[in-house]
């Protein structure tokens, strides 16, 4: 999408995690011309307010707003289904981030972390979610 060299020469990247800590790949999506470099562009200060700003989420609608602009500003594809098991609690469904380059092993932990959060919070987006999905069995 960008290049690497017109990328970190206009806007700030997340700096590299210490050597041997994550698995993100980022140097490898830095010296790909053709590689998707968006990921990069969510620093430590901006990971912050994304995990406020989700821990804050307060409806169905405003996850899914949320979640899109993730995929559309940054590359990242957040995904929320119902597990294989019966869903009792928040614990029961499935949070995570598809994998891709450059998309580091904190920001997979925190933000379904932060999901999980926002979801405990307000069960009424639980709900919502398992209805998206069909499981309160409408037809």
């Amino acid at each position: 999408m960008f290049p690497a060299s017109s990328l970190t020469a206009n806007i700030p990247i997340r700096t590299e995690c210490p050597p041997g800590t994550c698995i993100c790949d980022r140097e490898t999506l830095l010296n790909d011309p053709a590689g998707d470099m968006r990921v990069l562009q969510l620093t430590r200060m901006e990971e912050k307010k994304l995990i406020l700003r989700i821990e804050n989420i307060s409806s169905y609608a405003d996850l899914k707003h949320v979640a899109e602009r993730m995929q559309t500003q940054l590359g990242i594809s957040l995904h929320i289904v119902p597990g294989p098991n019966e869903v009792r609690t928040v614990r029961g469904l499935h949070i995570e981030l598809l994998e891709r380059p450059g998309l580091c092993k904190k920001i997979r932990q925190t933000i379904p972390a932060a999901v999980r959060k926002c979801l405990d919070r307000n069960p009424e987006i639980v709900y919502a979610i398992l209805d998206a999905h069909d499981l309160f069995g409408g037809d």
